[in-house]
């Protein structure tokens, strides 16, 4: 189980402990965002800090329906406790954990300052 807060912008956060695969990793705030679809994003800071491998482009559609082009990255995460390798879309925006890595938990989250974030794998 991961557990986590929700902050003054009524944001809820958790953090992820990322980095290069086989690679220490760093733990970042990243804000739970249900309306991304993909694993992670990260600014561009972070991702060259970490030396992550460049993998692919991606077409992305935003909240306001305009589409954009993400340069995608791979990353290991510890996850639930787990290492798992993941795609990482590089963002202006602060971290963001998407729907794709949150797939098979379930998010419980008491939407009020200082509230709490709970995640919990389905069995």
């Amino acid at each position: 189980m991961m557990f986590g807060v929700v902050n003054n912008n009524c944001e809820a956060i958790i953090k992820v402990a990322v980095g290069r695969i086989g690679s220490p990793k760093i733990t970042i705030d990243a804000v739970i965002d249900t309306g991304f679809t993909s694993f992670l994003s990260l600014p561009l800071s972070i991702i060259t800090e970490l030396g992550l491998p460049w993998h692919y482009r991606d077409v992305g559609t935003l909240g306001d329906g305009s589409e954009v082009i993400f340069e995608i990255y791979k990353a290991a995460v510890i996850w639930d406790g787990q290492n798992q390798i993941i795609d990482v879309a590089a963002s202006d925006a602060d971290p963001l954990v998407g729907m794709s890595l949150l797939y098979g938990f379930r998010l419980q989250i008491e939407a009020m300052e200082g509230g709490t974030v709970t995640i919990e794998t389905l069995k």
